[in-house]
């Protein structure tokens, strides 16, 4: 095969093979294609596209070019979620636990902090003592003991992703649906699980700020899925404020255990009885989504879900005394209020804008091997629709007294915040199901 000749088809809007895919990306992984000739080639996917089948075959490629986590030594149907990231994306927490209380089985690998949006090993690691880098064999066993364990992605997974994503990102092809969706599908699928439930997210804080490309992403998502052989369902849910109250780690894992005791914000709770329910559907747990809803809001209301959640703290090493007293997490030199600069009501928030208010505090990286702070955060008092009068606390900042930082934190964050005299509707949280018999708009 020819590199020009597959780079020019794809140009001209040819359909590639399963064998010329994987001479292209193989190569490149090996090194004997060069950055400037896979970038010509991305570029090509890009205005082009790509074929449903052409979409199975480069994740399967991605999935094939490093380790395949195999989860047979795991009883049962194992079902993972992921989501396409957000800002105070506290559902992991809450869900699996919540989930594997209920009857399924969650063997999930997850990631770190990525852009603007928090990671779920990030918030684990703010609970004392909890390990998430688990050897296989300890992973295996505690999710055959209580049906559910987060611990953090391997390195080794898709590494084909990481280095075509790095090329990406350099090249204006990042917002491509076909590479998109072969990132995601690929580690996801590569980490074994039977079924994904996938959070596809859409507004302002969302990689996807639209949602036909959203609904795009997921039925893309969705095909690729099905193709490989997995059970595989799609939701699209609005990112155009943040999820809950509470953005960064500590102050996102005591949010999630508020919620677990049914205490929590209603979009949260509601997101992670609609992602779980399609998990348990998924999974043969239960025969339709509103069986599933009523079980898991039974497992808030008597308390299993969180019983569930210190089980799985304790087998991970961390300090299960959390779950009764939050203090024991990291907490923050001092908390200070952002006021109102006016009277009126909350129109609009820019969950973006608040979640990188959130990395300025502390809450997440600048470069990769930088420390968090997990303490930090903040802790939203007014969200959309909300009255507020001037002076009256928008969010309270949890940090650790540096000015340098919290000044222009606290101007960025009131900028993200457009405050009139007209009360506005909540923007529409939920937006579509998407599985191969279709797609169900709510």
């Amino acid at each position: 095969m020819n590199v020009y000749e597959l780079i020019k088809k794809k140009r001209d809007g040819g359909e590639l093979s399963k064998e010329e895919i994987e001479f292209m990306i193989n190569g490149f992984v090996k090194g004997e294609i060069p950055d400037y000739q896979m970038a010509a080639f991305l570029m090509a996917i890009y205005f082009r596209g790509m074929k449903p089948r052409e979409c199975v075959d480069l994740t399967m490629t991605m999935v094939h070019s490093g380790d395949v986590v195999d989860l047979s030594g795991i009883n049962g149907f194992k079902v993972d979620k992921h989501s396409t990231g957000g800002v105070g994306d506290t559902t992991t927490l809450v869900l699996a636990p919540l989930v594997a209380a209920s009857g399924g089985i969650v063997a999930k690998m997850t990631g770190r902090e990525l852009g603007h949006t928090g990671g779920t090993v990030d918030k684990l690691e703010s609970i004392p003592g909890m390990q998430v880098e688990l050897p296989k064999e300890k992973f295996f066993e505690i999710v055959n003991k209580i049906h559910v364990s987060l611990i953090a992605q391997t390195a080794t997974l898709a590494p084909a992703d990481k280095k075509i994503y790095a090329l990406r990102n350099v090249t204006a092809t990042v917002d491509s649906i076909p590479l998109i969706a072969a990132s995601i599908m690929s580690k996801k699928l590569a980490a074994g699980s039977d079924g994904i439930v996938l959070d596809v997210k859409t507004g302002i804080g969302a990689f996807m700020q639209e949602y036909k490309d959203a609904l795009e992403l997921a039925k893309t998502m969705v095909d690729i899925g099905e193709g490989a052989g997995r059970r595989v369902v799609a939701l699209i849910t609005s990112m155009d404020q943040p999820l809950g109250y509470a953005i960064g780690n500590a102050i996102e894992v005591e949010e999630a255990i508020k919620t677990l005791r049914g205490e929590g914000p209603k979009d949260l709770e509601d997101l992670v009885i609609e992602l779980g329910s399609n998990m348990l559907l998924i999974s043969g747990v239960v025969k339709s989504v509103d069986e599933g809803k009523k079980v898991l809001r039974e497992n808030i209301k008597n308390g299993k879900g969180l019983e569930k959640l210190r089980e799985l703290i304790r087998e991970q090493g961390g300090d299960e005394r959390v779950v009764d007293d939050t203090s024991l997490l990291p907490q923050c030199k001092e908390k200070i209020e952002v006021r109102s600069p006016r009277k009126g009501y909350v129109q609009f928030i820019n969950a973006l804008e608040v979640g990188i208010t959130s990395k300025m505090l502390g809450a997440g990286r600048k470069k990769k091997d930088d420390k968090i702070d997990h303490s930090v955060g903040i802790y939203l008092k007014k969200k959309v629709g909300d009255e507020v009068d001037e002076g009256e606390p928008l969010a309270i900042f949890y940090t650790d007294g540096d000015r340098s930082k919290i000044e222009p934190a606290m101007e960025r964050f009131i900028n993200a915040y457009r405050i009139g005299d007209e009360k506005v509707e909540v923007p529409k949280f939920f937006y579509a199901r998407v599985a191969k018999e279709g797609v169900e708009e709510y």
